[in-house]
């Protein structure tokens, strides 16, 4: 409800004057508001598709624009374009994974993250870069269909996630990584390699050698540092809050990095 203070008598000319800008301002952004809800919103509804595990997803251009006119921190940033020197290892597009086959197209070489888990990235390598240190990235942005195939192929929420639910790296908020060497471009020792899904990969486990436990250390208070929480069964596995609500994507790299630019 909006409540109007009548003007006084010895201003009431200035007043009244006051209360017209006022109402004028209140019906612009009134009009916007309507508008959004009555046009943006229900087009942007319409065109989300429902996967047979029931969640919805974008998966079209116009769509996807669409939320960022609501909200420009949804913006999907390919990360080499905002952190120069980053080092991609995209398990995913090759054999080189648990399920030992592709699940991305084999010449993808882009990745991406919402705009400000993104930027907060960026801080975490600058400050890394003041030690000689680098990062490596293993993955982020992953479509919701690669989600439903790693589920179909191993059902188990312990290593993949639930398609019911939809993932952090679904919303472009998840990314799995490590610390490198700047100088060699070698991974520093953390015990394991990427997707080990055995109890040495845990935060909580600590019978390993003093530099892996100072490693993993290193890694996770740069990135809790700058915004990031952890996943303690996944050394390398750190995501960005969903204080946005943040939509689930299926768009393709090729497409994604297309509407990036």
């Amino acid at each position: 409800m909006i409540t109007f203070i009548l003007p006084s008598p010895k201003n009431s000319a200035m007043d009244v004057f006051q209360i017209v800008k006022i109402a004028k301002r209140l019906h612009i952004a009134i009009t916007a508001v309507l508008f959004f809800s009555l046009f943006v919103l229900p087009a942007c509804a319409q065109q989300l598709k429902t996967s047979s595990y029931g969640v919805r997803y974008i998966t079209s251009e116009k769509n996807y624009r669409q939320t960022l006119t609501l909200d420009s921190n949804k913006k999907m940033v390919e990360l080499k374009q905002l952190l120069p020197g980053l080092i991609y290892e995209l398990h995913y597009a090759t054999n080189g994974n648990f399920v030992k086959q592709p699940l991305y197209p084999t010449n993808t070489n882009h990745t991406f993250l919402r705009l400000p888990a993104a930027k907060a990235l960026q801080k975490v390598q600058t400050e890394l870069k003041q030690k000689g240190l680098g990062l490596k990235i293993f993955d982020a942005y992953r479509p919701y269909s690669v989600t439903i195939k790693f589920w179909e192929l191993i059902k188990d929420e312990r290593y993949v996630a639930n398609p019911a639910k939809g993932s952090g790296h679904n919303r472009g908020l998840a990314v799995d990584l490590t610390i490198v060497d700047l100088k060699t471009g070698v991974e520093l020792d953390m015990g394991t390699g990427f997707d080990n899904f055995t109890d040495t990969a845990h935060h909580s486990f600590t019978q390993l050698s003093t530099t892996v436990l100072q490693n993993r250390k290193l890694l996770k208070e740069v990135m809790l540092k700058h915004g990031f929480n952890l996943l303690e069964t996944e050394w390398w596995h750190y995501y960005w809050p969903n204080d946005r609500n943040y939509e689930v994507l299926n768009l393709d790299f090729k497409k994604l990095k297309k509407f990036s630019n």
